[in-house]
C-alpha cells in the first residue's frame, strides 16, 4: 500500500495491530501445542524438554499479551473494550478506499 494512503487511512497503526494479533495467536497455538505434547511424551527427558518450551511460550505469550495490552490493542481483562475495538477494527477494514 502506498505510505500517503497508510498515512491518511490510519493504516500503519492497524497494520502493526494486526501483525501482532497475529503473532499472539501464534504464540496460543504454541502453549496449546506444547501443553499437548508434554501430556504425550514417551520419556521423563522429552518431557522435560517440551516442559521447557512450554515455559519459555507462556513468556513468550504473556510479553505478547503485554506489549499489546499497553498500546491498546488488546483488552484481556474487558471484554467490553475488546468488543469495541474489534468492531472499531472490523469498521475500520470495511471503509477502506478501493484502489
Amino acid at each position: 500500500m502506498n505510505p500517503i494512503i497508510k498515512n491518511i487511512t490510519g493504516m500503519d497503526a492497524l497494520n502493526d495491530q494486526v501483525v501482532a494479533m497475529d503473532l499472539l495467536n501464534s504464540a496460543k497455538s504454541g502453549v496449546r501445542n506444547y501443553a499437548m505434547a508434554v501430556t504425550e511424551s514417551g520419556t521423563p527427558e522429552i518431557k522435560a524438554i517440551l516442559t521447557q518450551h512450554l515455559e519459555e511460550s507462556l513468556n513468550m505469550h504473556e510479553i505478547i499479551t503485554n506489549y499489546m495490552m499497553e498500546k491498546g490493542w488488546y483488552h484481556a481483562w474487558d471484554r467490553d473494550k475488546q468488543t469495541e475495538l474489534s468492531l472499531q477494527n472490523i469498521d475500520t477494514a470495511l471503509n477502506l478506499p478501493t484502489l
